[in-house]
């Protein structure tokens, strides 16, 4: 098995390198301006799946959090909570298979974003200068993380940092969001009166992992770059705060940390999403809750550490003592 896919990591990334030339994505890209960009095009490669292989959601149907019966209470959730109206949870099961939704909360419209293969789940505002941008999944990976493309202009996102890299929104950024992944059953202790994504109208394995054992394996899938330093395992998740890092380990450890202006606490009860076939029945990794000095909701993530050191390579490993 791992032989195979070292083998099929092998070639995916060997085609990856012959389309780095734009020229060759222009037949299925022909409105994106391959003229700007940020980044190495060599770094782009295909992650499988076409452009909308991967459907992205577009105006999800939510339903009162008290009547949904599908989801196990160990399941992971991302929560978002508008300054004004009922808070709303995105299932990692559902966004597993989408990996986008676009929404409006409150007249603000946003993008509820995850990429399995890096950890990376985060909400965006959604607009550009006042003007609304709706979201896809471009099909194309960088550093393992997926690459956006937004619908209006065409221009590639890196969902990672939530910035433009090619085309005509090269080097935009999007303003992230306070959003935090959590256990279903903290959702509803919280937000009884939340509300929270329904199932969507598609045939797909939800609930199920199509990346099993992948958050205990030894490598991460189709990442050609450094490992984080340390001796930090690639795949051990942490908490980034902008160019900071506290590694999981820690966190298990002590609980809570206060420092850097930031409060952390971590407790148990959040399924792994991508350990187990079943996601409910993924081990415990825990949730993390991310605050500020005056107990405010942050903007964070909980990438993998190989994510964050590819993203961030001059960042700050919060290592304590």
């Amino acid at each position: 098995m791992r032989m195979l896919a070292t083998c099929v990591t092998a070639i995916l990334l060997s085609l990856g390198a012959v389309h780095a030339d734009p020229s060759q994505w222009r037949a299925e890209w022909p409105d994106t301006d391959f003229t700007r960009s940020t980044v190495d095009f060599a770094e782009i490669i295909s992650g499988g799946p076409p452009k909308d292989g991967i459907p992205a959601i577009w105006n999800p149907a939510l339903i009162a959090a008290q009547s949904e019966q599908r989801l196990d209470a160990r399941e992971p959730v991302l929560t978002y909570a508008p300054e004004h109206g009922p808070a709303r949870a995105y299932p990692i099961r559902y966004l597993m298979w989408h990996e986008i939704v676009n929404d409006v909360v409150d007249g603000l419209p946003i993008a509820v974003t995850y990429c399995p293969l890096c950890n990376s789940a985060m909400v965006f505002d959604a607009r550009i200068d006042g003007q609304r941008l709706t979201f896809g999944v471009s099909g194309k990976l960088r550093h393992s993380d997926m690459i956006m493309y937004d619908r209006e202009t065409k221009s590639w996102w890196q969902q990672a940092v939530g910035k433009g890299v090619v085309g005509q929104h090269a080097g935009t950024q999007l303003m992230q969001l306070p959003a935090w992944m959590e256990d279903w059953a903290s959702f509803l202790t919280e937000h009884p009166d939340g509300l929270v994504m329904d199932e969507p109208d598609w045939r797909r394995a939800y609930g199920s992992n199509p990346y099993v054992n992948y958050d205990t394996s030894s490598r991460p899938f189709l990442y050609q770059g450094e490992d984080p330093p340390h001796g930090i395992n690639p795949l051990e998740r942490v908490v980034r705060v902008e160019n900071r890092a506290w590694p999981f380990a820690r966190l298990r450890e002590k609980g809570e940390i206060r420092e850097a202006g930031v409060m952390l606490d971590w407790r148990a009860g959040q399924a792994s999403a991508l350990d187990a076939r079943d996601i409910a029945s993924g081990r415990d990794v825990g949730s993390v809750r991310v605050r500020d000095e005056q107990g405010r909701d942050i903007a964070h993530d909980v990438p993998f550490a190989f994510a964050f050191h590819a993203f961030f390579p001059d960042g700050v490993w919060m290592l304590g003592d």
